[in-house]
């Protein structure tokens, strides 16, 4: 049986916070959003060849061959002025990976997991790799017990949900606003799908977790804040909501001149979720 491949900005074999537990994290290359808060703009664009990072590679690990950029991982010393320089925020980086190729990932580092989780850039644009690796890690007799999880933008229809659902444990959605014409100004994109993503998900019994990133001065808002609790309304007390706080780390462009968030604002929305009766809020261990 041949497995769809994936083209993968990496791999992390540890990982505390994407999902419960110890969990192995698939991070695939592009987004359909293109969010000007996003830490890791590298993960949004798909390598189009130009060429335009190989002599900034002073490591010359990016070399043109046939019209393609190729990358010698031996060669790399990891400064990644190849990714400060790409106009399209992609990655000469990416590897293309089979089902296998992860599966032994995970075998390797069986002992220490708990799960698999699939991240990016935006993990359901892959869906059939997505969907191919979640059967095989619950038909592998060694990895059948590890739990596999997706944390997407939520711009993913119906009919893809349909998919990817019998095989998923859980899900991290973020919700990045709920005034269309603001997450239209933060993401590029609409709002209705990722709303509707929520509550397929939610009566599905795969809603692991909401995300919401407080901007100061956009996503605090009251207005912002009353739509917030009003959409949790829909779920009930026991949903689980993380309040990550913005900050500049990895953000380039105009949003490096947005003030951050700091720990008082997210308390005092912290403690407006409370007194609207929810109580599973998760909020930043650190500000950075």
């Amino acid at each position: 049986m041949s497995f769809p491949q994936a083209t993968v900005n990496k791999v992390l074999t540890y990982s505390l916070v994407d999902g419960p537990g110890n969990r192995l994290v698939v991070f695939l290359q592009g987004c359909n959003f293109a969010c000007p808060t996003c830490h890791n703009p590298y993960t949004i664009g798909m390598c189009d060849h130009c060429g335009d990072c190989v002599p900034a590679c002073h490591s010359a690990a990016l070399t043109m061959e046939n019209d393609s950029v190729v990358f010698d991982p031996t060669l790399c010393d990891g400064c990644d002025e190849c990714l400060r320089i790409c106009p399209i925020s992609a990655s000469p980086m990416v590897q293309r990976m089979g089902v296998e190729d992860i599966l032994n990932i995970a075998r390797r580092n069986r002992a220490f997991l708990s799960g698999i989780t699939v991240s990016g850039g935006e993990a359901t644009l892959q869906l059939k790799f997505v969907v191919a690796l979640f059967e095989a890690v619950k038909a592998d007799p060694d990895l059948r017990d590890l739990t596999c999880f997706v944390d997407t933008n939520g711009h993913l229809g119906p009919r893809g949900w349909e998919k990817l659902l019998p095989v998923t444990d859980g899900v991290m959605l973020d919700v990045k606003a709920f005034g269309v014409d603001l997450h239209e100004g933060l993401t590029g994109q609409g709002n209705a799908k990722v709303l509707k993503s929520a509550q397929i998900l939610f009566d599905a019994g795969r809603l692991h977790e909401l995300r919401y990133l407080v901007i100061p001065g956009k996503t605090d808002t009251p207005s912002e804040i009353a739509s917030l609790i009003e959409f949790l309304h829909s779920f009930g007390p026991q949903i689980r909501l993380r309040l990550n706080a913005f900050q500049h780390h990895g953000v380039r462009g105009a949003a490096l001149e947005w003030p951050t968030a700091e720990k008082a604002g997210i308390e005092n929305i912290r403690v407006a979720l409370e007194e609207a009766g929810y109580s599973k809020i998760v909020t930043p261990a650190v500000y950075l």
